[in-house]
């Protein structure tokens, strides 16, 4: 799957929950779990958390929402059930993808709202568990940037197998344009003055 990604929630106070939350997390292949506000205790993680994500995952619990520290590019996803929010089936997933879940009863807060850059819903009829949301807006995620054979018209699996990748011809851009300086013996083509980008630093 492309990118990376991330689940938490706010405010959660069941650490069961959270320990389900962070066995999805790592079953997906997500790069971190965090809570913001969250009352969690380990132990009780540990006892949904059957996969031992806790271990390889790395888990994050911060106080409150200015303390959220996200890598940098990476946009924060609210998950709510409100009129405003996207429907799940149209959002495109950002590449780069922090989804947070509100609290077991109530809401998320005006402090993260106004932090993310989407709020998206499931389409149900009521709100469902958090740890299942969480599975869910994994799950769309997943089908929505992986790699997967096209659905067939009729019932049942593919016909066709996923088509191969094809790598591109290779692009090498213009040294001046690039970022980062060299740390030893100039940018590929300079010459032995360093005249395309310099010499060593």
């Amino acid at each position: 799957m492309r990118g990376y990604f991330a689940l938490g929630a706010e405010g959660i106070s069941k650490s069961g929950n959270v320990g389900t939350i962070l066995r999805t997390g790592h079953a997906f292949g997500a790069s971190f779990i965090f809570t913001v506000n969250g009352r969690v205790d380990l132990n009780e993680v540990r006892a949904t958390d059957t996969s031992g994500g806790v271990d390889h995952v790395p888990f994050y619990a911060w106080e409150k929402p200015s303390d959220m520290a996200l890598p940098e590019g990476c946009q924060l996803v609210g998950v709510e059930l409100v009129d405003e929010s996207i429907p799940l089936p149209s959002f495109r997933h950002p590449l780069r993808a922090a989804y947070i879940l509100g609290p077991e009863r109530g809401s998320l807060s005006k402090s993260i709202v106004e932090r993310c850059a989407h709020i998206v819903q499931i389409p149900t009829k009521f709100c469902v568990n958090v740890s299942v949301a969480a599975a869910i807006v994994t799950y769309d995620r997943m089908i929505s940037l992986g790699r997967f054979a096209e659905r067939p018209v009729r019932a049942g699996g593919p016909t066709e197998p996923v088509p191969t990748h094809k790598h591109g011809k290779q692009r090498v851009r213009n040294p001046a344009s690039w970022r980062m300086r060299p740390l030893l013996g100039g940018w590929p083509g300079a010459d032995e003055e360093g005249g395309a980008g310099g010499g060593a630093v």
